[in-house]
């Protein structure tokens, strides 16, 4: 997605910009978290840039005193710019998988493994350990859980069937996608759906 900085500025279109600057932020999740973070920045700044999930890419480095005004801006919206490489890596990971979940293009046969360390550019090993000791869980965990979570929210909106869900997020089967979610959340998707169960979970909230 290429994006467009602010007003006066040169377009993002096709564009390949120097990175001077690269801030990773926290919970952004979708496309209207980019427009938001996009808004913010064009408040500070009139040079290129490119926002997509969970980074910004900057032509040119922020000052030290824009850099404070746009932490401040994005906690006013829920944001967090992230200082710490340990925690940049972990919320890169995340955004990679909620961005997968999202599409709902998963294949039946998907490699976690292979699809993070491609994207990563890094040993799985290394990534799973860090993931581990960072958020106390292991990432095929995590995985699961905001697949989990996906299903919930495609059974509360009633438009799909139990087999396209389960195609949508490579499951083998219904039956294994059943299992898997009654295990995680104590009911069966059919009783989740007959009981109208609002509980579910946002995708950056998920620990």
């Amino acid at each position: 997605m290429a994006n467009n900085g602010p007003s006066g500025n040169r377009p993002m279109v096709g564009f390949c910009i120097f990175a001077a600057m690269i801030l990773y932020i926290k919970n952004m999740v979708c496309p209207r978290c980019v427009l938001a973070v996009e808004q913010e920045l064009k408040k500070l700044t009139d040079k290129p840039f490119k926002v997509s999930l969970g980074e910004v890419v900057l032509e040119e480095a922020l000052s030290e005193k824009t850099l404070q005004q746009f932490r401040e801006g994005l906690q006013a919206l829920g944001f967090e710019l992230l200082d710490d490489q340990r925690q940049r890596q972990i919320e890169k990971i995340k955004n990679l998988l909620i961005g997968l979940i999202q599409k709902g293009e998963l294949e039946e046969h998907f490699s976690l493994s292979t699809f993070l360390g491609s994207a990563l550019q890094k040993e799985y090993t290394a990534v799973s350990r860090l993931f581990s000791e960072v958020e106390g869980m292991t990432l095929e965990q995590y995985f699961i859980l905001l697949k989990i979570e996906k299903v919930k929210e495609w059974l509360a909106y009633d438009e799909l069937t139990l087999s396209e869900i389960a195609w949508k997020l490579g499951y083998s089967s219904t039956a294994h996608l059943s299992a898997q979610f009654k295990k995680i959340t104590g009911l069966t998707p059919s009783h989740f759906k007959k009981t109208g169960n609002t509980r579910r979970t946002s995708l950056d909230e998920i620990r």
